[in-house]
């Protein structure tokens, strides 16, 4: 046999191989790849949450779309993710409400007002009626599609000091996001507001660069917050909330049906995340007791009312920045009622 016949023998042998694959076989579209990035751990109930919303994405669409989750930071701190959104670097994100402060929308910043919440179903008044939807359209000019809300509880404040009375605040450094609002929050207790990222949080606390934080005890148990902060409060005072966005030139591209199959699977991993995030909260303080690491203290009823005082002139303050009728519009719906 010469050379020649072997190589034809063997080109014919492919080409009738290449016949007999199937042709959608063949020409499998590659998938369309989500990155999901986020700042906390894997184990919170945002975490969760993700890796939810990626299970019944990709098993809803049969492998068409391949979601890929990075938390903790892995790709983004918090002050660059929502640029990172933007510029199509990323595709989904499901960052903290304060964060779009900064970017222009202002109006977010409502989340951040001081015992604004009294309970979780005022919480989800808003976010799930007219005013939820009013602050999503206003994220549209920003290049953000937002797809839904995911709850995460009540904020707690801790340090190395009993915060009991608005006096022990006096000169504390606390951590905060980047928001105006908690800014002149922690202002009215008379502390120092530092703004800092929260991959950060933990050795600046350990280190003695900010002396105490805010925030929900499922983060203060998987960031181990609690080892590194000898008090805790549960001081309810603010609430914490995140907010599933996509980069909308990204979604709008998607093809019809697996929009459509998208939405439903960010509506099934909100109903997941915002159902477990009680729970996952109570565990966590359960779990931070036990340690005995960290003292948690409930505030007397008297107490309560000497920080809402302390801390209601803030609504005043804000309402050149974050609107009044937004404010307005919150408190309707929530049903809101200032101490007096």
């Amino acid at each position: 046999m010469t050379h020649t016949t072997r190589r034809l023998m063997l080109v014919a042998a492919a080409a009738a191989f290449a016949i007999t694959v199937p042709a959608a076989q063949a020409q499998a579209p590659a998938p369309i790849i989500i990155k999901f990035s986020h700042v906390v751990a894997p184990d919170t109930p945002k975490g969760k949450g993700a890796i939810k919303f990626k299970e019944l994405a990709e098993e809803r669409t049969k492998g068409k779309v391949k979601v890929e989750v990075y938390p903790n930071s892995q790709l983004y701190k918090d002050k660059e993710e929502l640029e990172a959104l933007q510029l199509g670097s990323v595709q989904m994100l499901a960052p903290s409400l304060a964060k779009f402060g900064p970017l222009g929308v202002k109006e977010f910043e409502v989340f951040d007002l001081p015992f604004i919440f009294k309970d979780q179903a005022a919480f989800r008044a808003v976010t799930d009626g007219a005013v939820g939807a009013d602050l999503f359209a206003r994220l549209e000019p920003k290049g953000i599609h937002g797809l839904a809300y995911w709850d995460n509880g009540f904020h707690i404040m801790s340090a190395n000091k009993p915060l009991h009375s608005v006096a022990d605040f006096k000169g504390q450094k606390m951590r905060i996001q980047s928001s105006k609002v908690l800014d002149a929050q922690m202002r009215a207790l008379g502390a120092i507001p530092q703004v800092m990222a929260f991959s950060e949080l933990y050795a600046a606390l350990q280190s003695g660069v900010v002396d105490g934080t805010e925030g929900v005890p499922s983060n203060f148990y998987t960031q181990k917050i609690f080892e590194v902060q000898k008090h805790i409060t549960l001081s309810n005072h603010g609430h914490l909330a995140y907010a599933v966005i996509v980069n909308k030139k990204f979604w709008d591209a998607l093809p019809a049906d697996i929009r459509t199959t998208l939405t439903g699977a960010v509506k099934d991993a909100t109903t997941y995340a915002n159902a477990i995030a009680a729970t996952e909260n109570a565990e966590a303080l359960d779990k931070i007791r036990a340690s005995g690491k960290s003292t948690v203290y409930t505030p007397t009823a008297a107490e309560t009312v000497e920080w809402k005082k302390a801390l209601m002139p803030v609504h005043k303050e804000m309402e050149a920045r974050v609107g009044k009728s937004t404010i307005d519009a919150v408190y309707k719906a929530t049903g809101f009622v200032a101490p007096k």
